[in-house]
């Protein structure tokens, strides 16, 4: 008999997703500003992302499990079940934040960090040295053949 999993079923698990996707719309980020001449204090709103560390979080704040960890690694093949639902979750969050990124919602810099989107270049240099000046000294321990 298997170990009594806190997240009962796949289809629970992406229950509990749409459900923090729900929160995350419901919760944007209040930023606070200062607008007009008066410097009027105003909390605007911007999207929070979905992250993965969001939704872990979302599920320990919701009492549901403190560490989804083991269902998205598929520790020791338990949760073989899952890895499907758990793909999708990942490649939702993933999207959510490229195409906010891509269009400026998020940061474009840091989605791209977040998601190895990064431009990487190899540069190639080369260093040809034609002499190096070289002084030979003779060393005061060794003998010499002068007399």
């Amino acid at each position: 008999m298997g170990k009594h999993k806190y997240i009962e079923s796949p289809e629970k698990m992406y229950e509990l997703f749409t459900d923090y996707k729900l929160w995350v719309e419901d919760n944007p980020i209040l930023v606070e500003d200062y607008v007009g001449k008066d410097a009027e204090r105003v909390f605007r709103r911007k999207n929070r992302p979905l992250t993965f560390e969001g939704f872990c979080n979302y599920l320990e704040d919701n009492s549901i499990i403190a560490n989804p960890i083991h269902y998205f690694i598929n520790y020791e093949g338990r949760y073989e079940d899952y890895v499907s639902i758990c793909s999708r979750i990942k490649r939702e969050i993933r999207t959510n934040q490229i195409e906010g990124g891509m269009v400026g919602i998020f940061n474009p810099s840091i989605t791209q960090r977040l998601n190895g989107l990064t431009e990487k270049s190899e540069v190639e240099a080369s260093v040809k040295v034609t002499s190096l000046p070289v002084e030979v000294k003779p060393s005061p321990e060794l003998p010499t053949d002068e007399k």
